[in-house]
């Protein structure tokens, strides 16, 4: 790959959602769009990881947990221009057969995912054991989680907020992307949920907050979380994030949160997304 800055990875990481997402005629381009910043700093620069030789329990290396795995077209683009799978097999996204489901699943194989996802409200638990895990083993790495706002309004997510403060987890930095959105409408609407700084806080985590696509202010976020180790508290990042960013079309809105562009709403898509880089 050439050596490209963090905002053209990104802008190349929303061209393959675009059209991963087309090519199936199904797929969640609103999140995921949402996320291509954060995940492509987290796998780009952020993260120890080893994605030439991928093994399931991830000794000695940073983890990474989608549990909104409904969004798994960000998470796909982004492992495949890592290294852990060819870029040219994006092209199989939910098809028949193919390793990219529409949610993420583990028994394909597939390098780079370590547990299923998308039934809403897992995923924290299972960073908090990988996290747990590495704690027990003496290891340095770091155990990183995203979740969607509208996933909050699942209970589980709760018994775990509870759990890793009170366990001493401190080795995990849990993101929320919150766009505002999901399937139905506005979270507000939907099932309100209020002063999420004050929630977590009332938890005992560490909260932070940033802009989602400032890169920056990501960095800062993240350099902050690792600051707090060593406290017996985890930290969330209260993630501010556009559904949809870099389509104008597809931005602010729940309307695209599950629903495939038609065949001139991509080239106007891809349009918007062009890139002083080759595309490939």
């Amino acid at each position: 790959m050439e050596n490209l800055t963090l905002k053209q990875l990104a802008t190349q990481v929303r061209r393959d959602i675009v059209r991963m997402v087309h090519g199936a005629s199904s797929g969640h381009p609103g999140g995921s769009l949402g996320c291509a910043d954060l995940l492509t700093l987290l796998y780009f620069e952020v993260m120890d990881l080893n994605p030439d030789q991928f093994i399931m329990d991830g000794t000695d290396e940073d983890l990474f947990f989608l549990s909104n795995g409904h969004i798994s077209p960000v998470w796909y683009s982004v492992l495949s221009r890592r290294g852990y799978f060819p870029v040219n097999e994006l092209a199989t996204f939910r098809k028949l057969n193919s390793r990219l489901q529409g949610h993420p699943a583990t028994e394909e194989g597939l390098p780079g995912i370590r547990i299923a996802s998308g039934s809403l409200g897992q995923g924290l638990s299972a960073a908090i054991g990988a996290a747990q895990t590495k704690s027990l083993n003496g290891e340095s790495a770091w155990v990183f989680s995203l979740h969607g706002d509208g996933e909050l309004q699942e209970g589980q997510i709760w018994e775990a907020a509870m759990y890793a403060p009170h366990h001493g987890v401190d080795n995990l930095i849990s993101f929320v992307d919150c766009n505002g959105q999901q399937i139905d409408g506005a979270t507000d609407d939907v099932m309100n949920l209020g002063d999420l700084a004050d929630k977590w806080s009332a938890f005992n985590w560490h909260v932070l907050t940033c802009d989602g696509h400032d890169f920056d202010a990501l960095r800062n976020a993240i350099a902050k979380a690792k600051e707090n180790r060593g406290t017996g508290r985890p930290t969330v990042v209260l993630m501010k994030t556009e559904m949809g960013k870099g389509v104008d079309f597809m931005e602010g809105t729940h309307e695209w949160h599950g629903i495939a562009p038609n065949d001139e709403q991509l080239e106007d898509a891809l349009t918007q997304l062009q890139s002083s880089h080759t595309d490939y």
